[in-house]
């Protein structure tokens, strides 16, 4: 069951874990001893300090237990360092039942805008706090929170913003689950499925393809990388129109592949443990769509999803193999490892040819991207700088970490065939997260501005329980997607350019 969030003007009587942030001004000995006077001497036996994680527990009374939780210095406190309080509020409460949050005293001196933002955040945190993926476990424990209270002083715009950000939470927590369900159940058919619930569940409309749609669509890269596989491929179209006249169009492209084994350039026993998380990009999209009813953009959406997993049966694609794309590009794949490209570019051709006012696709692509920037910084690159800050820009309010790579031109020439139009990896060993988007580049028509982000290191997380995080799927890009999408502004249609 999900975490229900609500407001309050005061600590609820049922509450059993009631938690409140402290800076590291309030958490001085004296400052201690003057505003929680019975639980100071406990609380510096702890060592709290207020500095930002520090979390010390005391007990309450009639069995109510008391939690601190350090957010350090009071300029820092802004909506990711709240919302990594709700995160380990939920934490420290998971085998509670009922929990209230107290921020009626750190949100005094705060403005309006801060408040609401603030709250959004804490309640976000709160949400992916209490998540947990059970769904295989045959003893699953027991993990009683129900409720959580975000006790406030505030106004409708403060009750809006957390049921916005329950509504946000609760849509990562849902990409979170499909990354972690294994590639043997959640097939290409079975992430068709979810979509449809989806639409169903928001009043959206979608198209579910088949393969015979898929071939008369002429998807050739989304075929040649099925070719291996028992399981049908499906392409999903599924979008979004706001109540009113729309501000423009904004396409989604979301990598789907269900499982990754590397087809016959087979990858090694340990790299292939964790590949069912390599629909990320798509599970981030359809993650967008299950809260775009609740934070309502004024711009139209559509996402593009091609679906299939990556296996080596009988016919599977050779090194070798010349692929025909959507728009008629032949691609010679001389890595069958390399195939989440090659399934974007026919979503990409797609997208470009419902001519949209900018184009966002999100994929776990390379590895060198992980190398690179690590597992908690994305990679975003695109043909307009432009739209590209302003996708860093919604990805800051959203509190998710990416950095800007460049698609310098004279890197093209590495993917230049001898057989094909284009070959699917480099002729060089060094910047395989630039070729990729380069090579991704090619199958956006000109004039559409376009990002891509590589979210091959933050679409998983194995280090542990660390505020909003837990091992497994973390959602990455749900958040940035809704929040681009609620200040998207059409890009100028002019010859997109980027710096090289």
């Amino acid at each position: 069951m999900p975490l229900k969030i609500i407001p309050a003007k005061s600590i609820p009587a049922v509450a059993d874990v009631v938690a409140m942030p402290f800076t590291t001004e309030l958490g001085t000995p004296e400052m201690l001893r003057v505003l929680v006077a019975k639980d100071a001497d406990a609380l510096l036996a702890q060592g709290f300090a207020g500095r930002s994680d520090q979390v010390a527990i005391t007990a309450g009374a009639k069995g109510r237990t008391l939690v601190y939780i350090g957010v350090g210095p009071r300029a820092s406190v802004d909506p990711d360092r709240l919302r990594r309080f709700g995160a380990q509020a939920s934490r420290a409460a998971k085998r509670s039942k009922h929990l209230a949050v107290d921020v009626r005293a750190l949100f005094t001196d705060l403005n309006a805008p801060d408040r609401i933002a603030g709250a959004q955040a804490l309640t976000e945190g709160l949400v992916l706090g209490s998540y947990r993926f059970v769904e295989f476990k045959s003893k699953p424990s027991k993990l009683t929170l129900t409720t959580a209270a975000v006790v406030v002083r505030g106004s409708d715009r403060i009750s809006a913003a957390i049921a916005e950000g329950a509504a946000i939470g609760a849509a990562q927590n849902f990409a979170r689950d499909l990354v972690n369900r294994p590639g043997g159940t959640l097939t290409p058919a079975a992430l068709a499925e979810e979509a449809r619930l989806i639409a169903r569940r928001e009043g959206l409309s979608i198209k579910v393809l088949g393969r015979a749609q898929i071939e008369r669509m002429r998807l050739g890269g989304l075929l040649g990388v099925n070719r291996g596989s028992t399981q049908d491929p499906r392409f999903v179209e599924i979008s979004y129109d706001p109540p009113a006249a729309s501000v423009g169009t904004l396409a989604l492209v979301g990598k789907g592949i269900t499982f990754d084994s590397g087809g016959l350039s087979i990858k090694t026993g340990e790299g292939m443990m964790t590949m069912k998380m390599d629909m990320g990009g798509a599970a981030a999209v359809l993650g967008f769509f299950a809260a775009v009813r609740a934070v309502a953009p004024a711009c139209r959406v559509v996402g593009y999803l091609p679906m299939t997993d990556n296996m080596s049966d009988g016919d599977a694609m050779r090194p070798g193999d010349v692929l025909t794309m959507r728009n008629g590009t032949t691609v010679e794949v001389l890595n069958t490892d390399a195939e989440g490209r090659l399934i974007l570019a026919d979503a990409l051709c797609l997208a470009s040819e419902a001519k949209p006012d900018a184009i966002v696709d999100l994929a776990t692509l390379t590895g060198a991207v992980e190398i690179a920037l690590g597992s908690r910084i994305a990679a975003v690159l695109g043909n307009d700088d432009t739209f590209r800050g302003e996708v860093e820009k919604a990805a800051v309010r959203a509190g998710e970490r990416m950095w800007p790579l460049p698609l310098p031109a004279d890197y093209r020439p590495y993917l230049d065939s001898d057989v094909a139009d284009l070959r699917n990896i480099s002729k060089g060993r060094g910047g395989g997260t630039i070729t990729a988007g380069l090579f991704l580049k090619e199958f956006v028509a000109d004039g559409i501005a376009w990002a891509h982000i590589d979210i091959a290191g933050t679409a998983w997380w194995a280090e542990g329980e660390n505020a909003e995080n837990s091992n497994g799927g973390t959602g990455y890009g749900v958040r940035l997607l809704l929040e681009l999408a609620r200040t998207f502004n059409p890009p100028r249609r002019t010859k997109t350019r980027a710096r090289s």
